[in-house]
């Protein structure tokens, strides 16, 4: 999956921040999401998504090799992680969080989870591999009524 972002399709409903952060730490924690919605203020209704794009800067600069590609995609070990927080400062896009006490980074895995479930489609999968969930629901409710 290659996440791709619509920001002009944003609301900045954080539907986004809530499903990564139940999918990935079972907790509805916005802070513990590795997809992060940024308002545009004083412009009332922008939004910007901070997203990983895969670029593997992250994974140049870990001197413990903790971040490798796995299958398109760029994961932390968190056993090998030393918590040097490299990765957090090199990341272009800002993509790599640490929330509290814990030392391990953490970023997108390209899991889908937040295409799914984005109400704007303001993010999307460029491959096609992960589908909206609400257009999925939309035609069961269809083919239910007989449309």
């Amino acid at each position: 999956m290659k996440l791709a972002v619509k920001e002009e399709r944003c609301s900045g409903c954080r539907a986004c921040e809530l499903v990564c952060s139940m999918r990935h730490f079972s907790q509805p924690n916005p802070k513990r999401s590795a997809v992060r919605v940024v308002g545009n203020f004083p412009a009332p209704g922008r939004y910007s998504l901070v997203t990983c794009d895969q670029c593997g800067e992250c994974a140049k600069v870990c001197p413990a090799e903790a971040i490798r590609e796995v299958n398109g995609h760029y994961e932390i070990d968190r056993d090998l992680c030393t918590g040097c927080l490299l990765c957090v400062e090199e990341c272009p896009r800002g993509a790599i969080f640490v929330v509290g006490e814990d030392q391990v980074p953490f970023k997108c895995v390209a899991c889908g989870e937040c295409v799914a479930y984005c109400p704007r489609q303001a993010l999307v999968d460029a491959d096609g591999e992960v589908a909206w969930a609400g257009l999925s629901a939309r035609r069961r409710a269809e083919e239910a009524s007989g449309r």
